[in-house]
């Protein structure tokens, strides 16, 4: 793993400006199809299994993703820069087993899964991913969307809760518009406040932190003054609030699963987040993502 030191150098040596959020921004149209097959074994079968009695297939043969940086697998490989081979959603690396690989298999799950996630991407981007999701005809869609929204240059910019409601809601309308029958598995949005948590003592974090990264929350990374506080306390208010829209939302669809809120509960360590950024998931990260989705998919209930 890379130090702190060298991770600073190497992000002021590239620029910045892509990083005042949760993503690069990258242009292109952010679809990417798993490029090679991973030789490790699948958790699960491949093959399809009968319904439960509610009506979700624990076992969908294809497998589209929508959402931002952290399921392009931004910042994981290499600094500044997209990877979704270890995407938690479809990537194909053997460390990571991603949701499709699991569900899949790799060979399966290379033919049978799409990513169009786009980093740097908000909730009111998300409707035209669904669209794109949609064409593919997929019997399962995951959903990683919000921590943009909230990472903005202040609290004042952050997305209104009323907005991010509107726009959830009418990517779920595009998405049954092409595909009424799809399945959708919710990620909750991290934990922004844990991560600051976890990193604001080391200076050397705080220093990358401090070029822009995520600066609503991180900014200032060892200011525990009260202004300090009430901004961090009004940003995880934010995530809760988010979190709260995306499981009602998804509670009144009867093919979608929220994952109760694992994702925003998950304690990210320095091991699973990015050594550029400390901030974005790393390989490790990735897996532990997959390992969420992939019990709350294959579960004979949705969490509670």
């Amino acid at each position: 793993m890379r130090t702190a030191a060298a991770a600073l150098t190497a992000l002021s040596f590239v620029g910045v400006a892509a990083l005042a959020g949760c993503g690069s921004g990258s242009s292109g149209d952010g679809v990417s199809r798993n490029a090679s097959a991973s030789s490790a074994p699948p958790s699960a079968s491949p093959s399809r299994s009968p319904a439960s009695a509610s009506g979700w297939d624990p076992r969908p043969g294809s497998v589209a993703a929508v959402g931002d940086s952290i399921t392009r697998g931004f910042d994981a490989c290499s600094v500044l820069a997209d990877c979704p081979e270890v995407s938690w959603a479809t990537g194909s690396d053997a460390g990571v087993r991603s949701l499709a690989v699991r569900l899949l298999g790799a060979s399966k799950a290379a033919e049978r899964s799409w990513n169009h996630a786009v980093s740097g991407a908000r909730m009111v981007q998300l409707p035209e991913q669904m669209a794109l999701a949609a064409k593919e005809r997929p019997d399962l869609v995951t959903v990683m969307m919000g921590a943009n929204d909230a990472c903005r240059g202040s609290v004042r910019l952050m997305t209104p809760v009323a907005d991010f409601r509107a726009s959830f809601e009418a990517s779920m309308r595009q998405l049954r518009a092409g595909a009424p029958k799809a399945q959708v598995y919710v990620a909750s949005v991290p934990d922004l406040k844990r991560l600051w948590s976890e990193g604001r003592q080391d200076e050397s974090i705080r220093k990358v932190w401090s070029l822009g990264i995520c600066p609503s929350m991180l900014a200032d990374a060892d200011d525990l003054g009260p202004a300090a506080v009430a901004r961090r306390d009004a940003v995880r208010d934010r995530v809760v609030a988010y979190n709260e829209v995306l499981r009602d939302v998804c509670a009144k669809d009867r093919y979608c699963r929220y994952d109760g809120g694992a994702v925003f509960g998950f304690r990210f360590t320095g091991a699973q987040l990015s050594p550029w950024d400390w901030f974005h998931p790393s390989r490790d990260g990735q897996a532990r993502l997959a390992e969420i989705a992939y019990r709350t998919v294959t579960a004979a209930e949705p969490p509670a």
